[in-house]
């Protein structure tokens, strides 16, 4: 059985969501499948992630975006540590989907 390093499911999954503002249909899977992991708080604070960058892209606010999903995914996965090979998944599926649309779009 693999070992999961959870800090680095967090950063994973928290890059991955803010790459995800860019595309609805990825960003809806994600957030369907953090509300079915870590329950309906998460879904909706995706989506006000969404909204906040939106609205304001600049560097400094993904990476301040990115790094209070970092926090609050590996607080998460502290209590929850069962959820992390499933959020594993959901993230390398939709890094997976978010890089090839972006090659044939």
């Amino acid at each position: 059985m693999a070992v999961i390093h959870q800090p680095r499911v967090a950063w994973d999954a928290a890059r991955v969501l803010v790459w995800a503002v860019t595309d609805d249909a990825v960003l809806d899977r994600l957030g369907a499948g953090l509300g079915d992991l870590l329950g309906p708080g998460y879904e909706q604070s995706l989506r006000d992630t969404r909204d906040r960058l939106r609205w304001n892209t600049d560097g400094d606010r993904l990476l301040v975006e990115a790094g209070l999903w970092r926090v609050r995914l590996e607080d998460a996965l502290r209590t929850r540590p069962e959820a992390a090979e499933p959020i594993r998944q959901l993230t390398e599926n939709c890094a997976r989907l978010l890089r090839d649309r972006r090659v044939t779009g």
